[in-house]
């Protein structure tokens, strides 16, 4: 192709609230369903096994949804989908800011939080797209790896 798009959110939490990713996926379904009845469901399935750890037979968070290499020959389309998943990002998200963000946490719940910051490095590591095409093609690693957490925990 000459083009291409990519795109998705998912949801990496660092402590899981049902009510939370209800919410969640209710925004990355407003922001498909105008472009067909079964897209969400396809990128929900993409991001489900994207974001899948086999050596943990697990996800890396509560899931999202996911697309790469998007080309159905209608550019406009395509794009208004990005642009779509974009603009569902700030609804999806920032109400769970807010509704956490003056919660106490205690010491187990920093533990909780450190661990699933672990799955997320330990997933862009071993298995992203995005990161392994980065560190083989010379890019500054500073930068591929921007992304990491600044503290993790594995065990």
């Amino acid at each position: 192709h000459a083009w291409w798009f990519g795109g998705g959110a998912d949801l990496n939490p660092c402590i899981e609230y049902e009510e939370d990713t209800r919410h969640f996926h209710a925004e990355m379904k407003r922001a498909c369903d105008p472009h067909g009845e079964t897209l969400y469901r396809e990128l929900k399935a993409w991001a489900d096994d994207y974001f899948y750890i086999p050596h943990r037979k697990r996800a890396r968070g509560v899931g999202g949804i996911f697309y790469d290499d998007r080309n159905t020959d209608d550019w406009q389309a395509d794009f208004q989908l990005t642009r779509d998943v974009g603009s569902a990002f700030l609804p999806a998200y920032l109400p769970l800011v807010e509704r956490h963000r003056q919660t106490e946490w205690s010491d187990a719940d920093k533990d909780v939080q450190l661990r699933h910051r672990g799955l997320y490095a330990e997933y862009n590591l071993v298995y992203d797209r995005g990161t392994k095409f980065g560190l083989e093609t010379g890019h500054d690693p500073d930068a591929v790896l921007m992304s990491l957490p600044p503290l993790a925990k594995w065990a």
